[in-house]
């Protein structure tokens, strides 16, 4: 074997740990570790134009696939820039590998050199310091391992001028082969006896399933206590169809609820929060249901947002737990309220407009609400749904009909900005699955850059932009508290010129019925397409007034 510098061993590890994808900006600290990674003919190097996207693109593709995903921004100002995406990851637990490098050890000044490990650290993310040329294999298998094991982003930074020493031999043992075998938690008979006592002492029940419940296990499961227990099936946003198809399916629930599960959930007497980490957007800040109510399954209870979230728990795998209990439900007998309709609640999430009750004076634009009950109707139901953050999410949010594995929402820390992003991971993740993104006009201007990496990567993916030419939160805040909005206000533009000018098909709607024939034209193409659709800023989602109702002390 011929001798080889540290970036190249170091990039050999990754190898051997199964990367096959990569998100990255290149800089001094890390253009050699990268261009040794991509050389290997079945690695796929992304090339970011902003290093905040670079993870955001790596956070999306994780999430997606289940692998660890990985990014990689040069030291000093590539890493100041990747702030925001990487307290995303940590705070959405996502697990993640990102090289950074780190300024020379050996240079007595340096002009980016910057202390990097607190400020990782301040995001909730980890940081390995590989400053050592003979551990440098193992700083990497410290890494995945702490990935892996702790789900979380992880900073590997080894100093540039380190990168090209001569790695002393060795062979990499990839970290999966030292990690104990991930086993199912088992539940523990107490636990499944208390919860099968507080579930034959309730009437109503609503099982809400999390992201740790998509495993198929568990999906049949909780249709099989869901009819035991004559009980409701909603999910959390981000696994958004996951009980699809189900006659029992309330749809999603925290505060993007449709009026009609939101009824359903007044009337229920326990939820079952089954593999969900029970925020408080969750339970609509407690306003849907409160923690008095909650019986949680888990394999990691945790106090959330400063609240202890359910009454009861049971520690334990969601799909051996949800069996257990429903074992003992048959051998035992359940009584319910057979006068619930809960399948009546079910029919009207999927037939009645959502929030169609609520009327405003349209100066100008399309209402929102209509707009995505027209792209509902036909973009078809098995393709990927990206959707961003920020006022316009809501409206999205409402597609029915998708399974949850065509969805991707991330929204632990409330930043706009990443729509753009997380579609090029996930179109990265399974890049022959036709895909939608979501965003509003501001979220999608603020990395508009990454239209350049669509075109140079020739992926094809529909966007499709809500654009009230504001930043549609914030001019409802202002607005509700009597204050000028004119710093939120900045006027429509021209977004599908702009798709126009990357080469990109870039249209303006002007009437909704357009939409079936520019879609046929998407379709037929092999291009990304940007739709521009002006949407009215008098529209004001539900989400957004209860909040501003809640602020002013009106209602709860």
């Amino acid at each position: 074997m011929s001798e080889q510098r540290v970036f190249e061993a170091v990039a050999e590890a990754f190898y051997a740990e199964g990367v096959r994808t990569v998100f990255s900006l290149t800089g001094d600290g890390n253009m050699h570790w990268e261009a040794a990674l991509a050389a290997y003919p079945d690695v796929k190097s992304v090339h970011a134009r902003h290093e905040h996207c670079a993870v955001a693109m790596a956070t999306a593709y994780a999430l997606s696939t289940g692998k660890v995903g990985v990014a990689s921004v040069t030291c000093g100002p590539g890493l100041t820039q990747i702030m925001t995406a990487l307290t995303t990851a940590a705070t959405a637990r996502v697990p993640m590998v990102i090289f950074a490098g780190e300024d020379p050890i050996n240079a007595p000044w340096y002009n980016q050199r910057i202390d990097q490990v607190p400020l990782v650290l301040g995001t909730g993310a980890l940081y390995v310091t590989g400053r050592s040329v003979a551990l440098a294999r193992h700083s990497v298998q410290q890494a995945f391992a702490l990935a892996y094991e702790r789900r979380l982003p992880v900073v590997l930074g080894i100093p540039l001028d380190l990168q090209q020493h001569v790695a002393p031999a060795g062979q990499y043992v990839p970290s999966q082969q030292v990690l104990p075998t991930p086993r199912p938690r088992q539940p523990h008979p107490d636990e499944i006896a208390s919860a099968v006592t507080q579930i034959k002492a309730a009437k109503r029940i609503i099982l809400v399933g999390g992201r740790g419940a998509q495993s198929p296990d568990a999906r049949s499961a909780a249709a099989r206590f869901a009819e035991l227990a004559n009980a409701g099936l909603s999910a959390t946003l981000p696994v958004r169809g996951l009980y699809n198809g189900n006659k029992r399916y309330l749809g999603i629930c925290g505060g993007y609820i449709h009026d009609a599960a939101r009824e359903a959930f007044g009337e229920a007497d326990l939820v079952i929060a089954v593999g969900a980490s029970l925020t408080r957007f969750t339970s609509d800040m407690n306003n849907l249901f409160a923690p008095s109510k909650v019986l949680a399954i888990n394999t990691n209870p945790a106090i959330q947002q400063g609240q202890i979230p359910a009454s009861s728990f049971v520690v334990a795998d969601s799909a051996l737990a949800l069996n257990a209990i429903c074992d003992a439900l048959e051998k035992e007998g359940v009584t319910t309220d057979a006068s619930w309709d809960v399948e009546g609640y079910a029919a009207r999430v999927h037939s009645e407009p959502v929030d169609a009750k609520t009327e405003f004076d349209i100066a100008s634009g399309f209402d929102p609400r209509e707009v995505m009950a027209v792209i509902d109707r036909h973009v078809p139901k098995d393709w990927t749904h990206v959707s961003s953050s920020g006022h316009c999410a809501y409206f999205a949010a409402h597609l029915y009909g998708r399974d949850s594995d065509d969805f991707l929402a991330i929204r632990e820390f409330g930043a706009i900005g990443n729509g753009l992003s997380y579609a090029i991971g996930r179109w990265a993740a399974q890049p022959d699955k036709p895909l939608m993104l979501t965003d509003g006009d501001g979220g999608f201007l603020m990395h508009m850059q990454e239209l350049e990496t669509v075109v140079r990567l020739g992926a094809k993916m529909l966007i499709v932009i809500l654009n009230d030419g504001a930043y549609g939160s914030e001019i409802h805040k202002l607005r509700a508290d009597g204050l000028p909005d004119s710093g939120a206000v900045f006027g429509q533009g021209n977004l599908a010129g702009i798709a126009r000018g990357f080469g990109l098909i870039g249209h303006t709607i002007t009437d909704l019925d357009q939409i079936p024939e520019l879609l046929a034209e998407f379709e037929a193409s092999d291009r990304t397409a940007v739709w521009d659709i002006p949407i009215s800023q008098e529209v004001v989602a539900p989400t957004m007034r209860n909040a501003i109702r809640r602020k002013a002390g009106t209602s709860k």
